[in-house]
């Protein structure tokens, strides 16, 4: 229970690596708001309910900043605090760099970086002691493939904004460190393997697999743990750090390593 009688905002709950946040963090006994885009979002929370968890939930595009706000405030009014806030919601629509029209790159930076932005100087004002997490990845600041310029663009941006951030909170006690997965099994991951290969996805995932260390994809679980412990007590000098979780993807020296 080391998130107990703590109080957190997870946006992109409802499903992949958020749903996997929501669910750690539940069962180490915080209180969680969850907001989301997608319908999804409403058998979510309606699940965690029937499991005696205090869940919130709320449908909300999070490019939108005043009605963030509106949520923020009115979950600090019904939950008395927000002490962690986890940055997750993001988009990744794969297309090369000179076919991409500039509403798809807007497209991710409004979520990716604006809605992150948005959501964070909305909560920071109701934070006394705290920890801010933000979903980077591997992708942008360290890798990339064909097709993900965009979504590699603002990836790395949110490791420059991790790091800004962490030097004008660290004297408030409000820590920010950025989580950079690698691949792990989401619907994102799925929905790129369907662009991929649309008549063959799972051969896609399974040669994704093939080439990490560990041979395997991480589960959100696995993820969900890491950022509890950044959102824990436990991690209390640690701030303004990107953490990879990627079963060793970005290790290999070559493409032959470990086969």
């Amino acid at each position: 229970m080391k998130l107990h009688n703590k109080t957190a905002i997870i946006t992109g709950g409802a499903m992949g690596n958020g749903l996997g946040i929501a669910k750690v963090f539940l069962q180490e006994g915080a209180n969680v708001a969850i907001l989301d885009y997608d319908e999804k979002i409403k058998d979510t929370v309606e699940k965690f309910k029937e499991q005696n968890y205090n869940v919130l939930g709320y449908k909300v595009d999070i490019r939108d900043a005043d009605k963030v706000k509106e949520i923020v405030k009115d979950i600090y009014e019904k939950l008395g605090k927000i002490d962690i806030l986890v940055n997750n919601a993001g988009v990744c629509r794969l297309k090369p760099f000179i076919e991409m029209e500039d509403e798809l790159r807007d497209f991710h930076f409004d979520i990716n970086i604006k809605g992150t932005w948005n959501v964070t100087k909305a909560t920071i004002p109701y934070m006394q002691v705290g920890s801010i997490i933000n979903l980077s990845s591997v992708t942008g600041p360290l890798v990339a493939d064909s097709g993900e310029v965009a979504y590699a663009t603002t990836k790395a941006a949110l490791i420059g904004f991790t790091k800004g951030l962490a030097a004008e909170l660290a004297c408030k006690n409000i820590r920010v460190n950025a989580i950079m997965p690698g691949y792990i099994m989401t619907p994102m991951v799925s929905n790129m393997a369907k662009e991929t290969n649309a008549d063959d996805p799972d051969s896609v995932v399974e040669g994704i697999a093939k080439g990490i260390p560990m041979k395997r994809l991480g589960t959100i679980e696995e993820l969900g743990h890491l950022a509890a412990f950044l959102a824990s007590d436990e991690s209390n000098y640690i701030t303004a750090q990107g953490i990879i979780i990627d079963g060793g993807s970005t290790l290999p020296e070559t493409m032959t390593m470990g086969v």
